[in-house]
């Protein structure tokens, strides 16, 4: 069985994610999309939110399972029998960095290949840190979240 974990910090989760692991669905019989719990991070959402979102987000798709973990990546994936990590990639800032975590996961995960996806044009531009500045803001993210997760940060009164 072909497992993936797709770790992130989620917070909260793009469309730019969804389109991830949409594109990666076909590729593998399992993806787990985990939350990466880092203490020494703030995060703008509690962790029970973000799985919450996420549950909600990916209830539809059969073979996307939601969790989460402390400490190392890799750690997670040898536990929950992954043999891949997803990650995407919008530009070339983001190539060096995950190459760079991608080979140290080599080294400290067992048989741990990273798959990269490359952004579709018209997600490269999102990310988490924008989104929460944009929240942080008060402004409009529809566009660039899922929408059951703008209607919960910005719900709209019914009209009469």
């Amino acid at each position: 069985m072909k497992i993936a974990v797709f770790p992130g910090s989620f917070d909260p989760i793009t469309l730019g994610h969804v389109n991830i692991v949409k594109r990666a669905q076909p590729l593998f019989d399992r993806i787990i999309v985990a939350v990466g719990v880092n203490n020494q991070k703030s995060t703008l959402y509690s962790l029970d939110k973000r799985l919450m979102w996420l549950r909600e987000v990916f209830k539809d798709m059969d073979n996307v399972d939601i969790g989460f973990f402390e400490g190392l990546t890799a750690k997670y994936c040898e536990e929950q029998n992954a043999r891949y990590l997803i990650r995407g990639l919008r530009n070339a800032s983001d190539f060096d960095y995950e190459k760079t975590i991608s080979q140290l996961n080599t080294i400290i995960g067992k048989d741990l290949e990273t798959i990269f996806l490359i952004s579709q044009p018209e997600f490269s531009h999102i990310s988490s840190t924008i989104v929460r500045e944009i929240i942080k803001g008060k402004g409009d993210v529809s566009p660039f979240v899922p929408s059951i997760i703008a209607a919960d940060l910005f719900p709209h009164p019914l009209s009469n």
